[in-house]
């Protein structure tokens, strides 16, 4: 393969060329016919060259320029929007340090019961690796969650639950089945930047309630309620992000006496709730799923590329979102993805995974912490666990001068008003407490913090 780029590169192939013979390039290169048809076969999936049948492969008429630097990396002078932290994580390349990103690294997650699921895929039916899957997902899957949501007091029927492609595309459709462009949605201020950017595709008018280290400010949450009338409330109830807060028992008795006095919608998204030591409140159990939607996935303590989620609700809410997952997704996830995370689910490793989990961050939430500290960065809380810090700058220094200045040494950081529906949090940035144990994470951060404030 390296050859013939190398003479198309060169010129000694041009468009339409045709390219010497299997036997012929094989003899040349001392190599067998069957290396030089899976090469052929490799370029032309490239689309480098091009077989005709009977006649052989010929070089392809147009070829797709070498991509520039430019095209290949994320746009660092865009807007410091909900957007941004998202686009610069998720397309940076390998050598870029992401203490704003919102997952756990690579060596973190349980590599080897995915490969061990991974694996046994090849032993199961044709049908899971070519069909489309069941319109609310995988059985196995859906069992094992109904166990997953009883641990938090959440008593459900599999009539009450719906696999989605993740847990961002199952909160979506909850925003297709209950908004309507105008619709005001109340989110704590600050709270998961995407939250805002899915609302704002929405056309939602989006309202803030300011987080408190027990929840959101109850006094606040009840006026608002009143006066903007919203459609729905998103929040997370264990572990927030960004804060870390946990909500209070007596906080989640408010929320819900006020959401059914002013007929609100509660989405909880309890996407990290198995980073907790011990479970805390759940709004979802309190209510019994009956104005309460639950929305969960595995992307943060499983696998970020097997992505599935869920979404736990009343049934006949199930069913018009199961109907609306068809229509615009035309079924469940990958059957594949939920195979995989059903297996990993069903033995003993998972839980001895979080176990581990917890510990570790643990660790590391206390010396990044302190490190932190030193550096004149305060934490807001210090959470029960999770992989967040919310933490407040030195007097005067605004974060997302910080965020550019460390952008500049290609560390992603994660300031404070992308999460702020106020744009209240100039002085804040969230940092992820596993992806800072590299020491140029803390160098770019001392030399960021420094020009930030000049």
């Amino acid at each position: 393969m390296s050859a013939v780029r190398a003479k198309v590169a060169s010129r000694a192939f041009v468009a339409g060329d045709r390219l010497p013979s299997i036997r012929s390039l094989a003899a040349t290169m001392d190599v067998s016919p069957s290396t030089v048809v899976e090469a052929y076969d490799r370029l032309a999936a490239e689309g480098l060259i091009r077989a005709r049948k009977g006649s052989g492969f010929y070089v392809a008429p147009t070829s797709t320029p070498p991509l520039t630097l430019a095209e290949v990396e994320p746009r660092r002078d865009r807007e410091v929007d909900p957007f941004w932290v998202s686009r610069q994580s998720l397309d940076a390349d390998a050598a870029v340090l992401k203490p704003g990103c919102g997952w756990l690294p690579a060596d973190w997650m349980p590599e080897a019961g995915l490969r061990r699921a991974i694996r046994a895929l090849s032993r199961t039916d044709a049908v899971l690796l070519t069909d489309y899957g069941s319109t609310r997902g995988a059985l196995a899957l859906r069992r094992r969650l109904l166990t997953h949501l009883a641990e938090d007091g959440i008593e459900a029927s599999l009539d009450q639950l719906v696999l989605t492609g993740s847990g961002t595309q199952a909160t979506d459709l909850v925003c297709r089945f209950l908004l309507r462009p105008g619709d005001t949605v109340v989110v704590d201020d600050p709270c998961y930047f995407n939250f805002r950017a899915l609302l704002r595709a929405h056309q939602a008018k989006v309202v803030g309630v300011p987080t408190t280290p027990s929840g959101p400010d109850v006094a606040r949450f009840e006026q608002m309620l009143g006066s903007e009338r919203p459609r729905l409330y998103i929040t997370n109830s264990a572990l927030h992000n960004p804060t870390g807060a946990t909500l209070s028992l007596q906080t989640a008795h408010r929320i819900l006496t006020a959401a059914a006095a002013h007929d609100l919608t509660v989405i909880e998204d309890d996407i990290f709730g198995d980073f907790e030591p011990e479970r805390s409140p759940r709004l979802a159990a309190l209510d019994g799923l009956n104005r309460v939607v639950r929305i969960g996935s595995f992307s943060k303590t499983l696998s970020a590329s097997v992505r599935c989620g869920y979404i736990a609700g009343r049934a006949d809410w199930i069913e018009h979102l199961v109907d609306l997952q068809v229509a615009t997704s035309f079924g469940g996830p990958s059957p594949v993805a939920a195979e995989i995370i059903a297996k990993v689910l069903a033995g003993g490793s998972y839980r001895k995974h979080m176990d581990e989990l917890r510990q570790r961050l643990t660790r590391s939430r206390r010396d990044v912490a302190r490190k932190l500290q030193a550096l004149g960065i305060e934490p807001w809380l210090m959470p029960r666990g999770g992989f967040f810090l919310w933490c407040r700058l030195v007097d005067g220094v605004d974060a997302t001068a910080v965020a550019r200045a460390a952008l500049e040494e290609n560390v992603v950081l994660a300031p404070g008003n992308v999460f702020s529906v106020s744009q209240t949090a100039s002085h804040f940035m969230r940092f992820n407490v596993a992806q800072m144990n590299d020491p140029r994470v803390w160098e770019a951060l001392r030399r960021a913090l420094t020009s930030a404030a000049e």
